[in-house]
């Protein structure tokens, strides 16, 4: 970790949060990126391995930004989580 890392998470409180929110988990939200990446770029001769190699390739090129962003936004989707409670929020 670099010092800009180890002070974001000084900086974030340490949440729970039900494992089965897609709102709640920036994971999932990331793993979306390089998804639509490699299904953009894929042909229906792509091999197991040329799916393996473009996905690894799409994952790296994720800019840090998008996972700080990410983080930054829970506050916010735990926000929009509890306001509408039983219903779907836009994340």
């Amino acid at each position: 970790e670099t010092g800009f890392d180890q002070k974001i998470l000084v900086l974030l409180e340490r949440m729970e949060w039900p494992a089965s929110s897609s709102d709640l988990n920036p994971i999932e939200n990331l793993w979306d990126q390089p998804g639509r990446a490699v299904r953009a770029r894929v042909t229906n001769t792509t091999t197991l391995a040329d799916l393996r190699q473009s996905l690894d390739e799409e994952w790296d090129a994720i800019p840090q930004q998008c996972a700080t962003r990410l983080v930054f936004s829970m506050r916010r989707r735990c926000q929009a989580v509890v306001a509408v409670y039983v219903s779907s929020t836009r994340y």
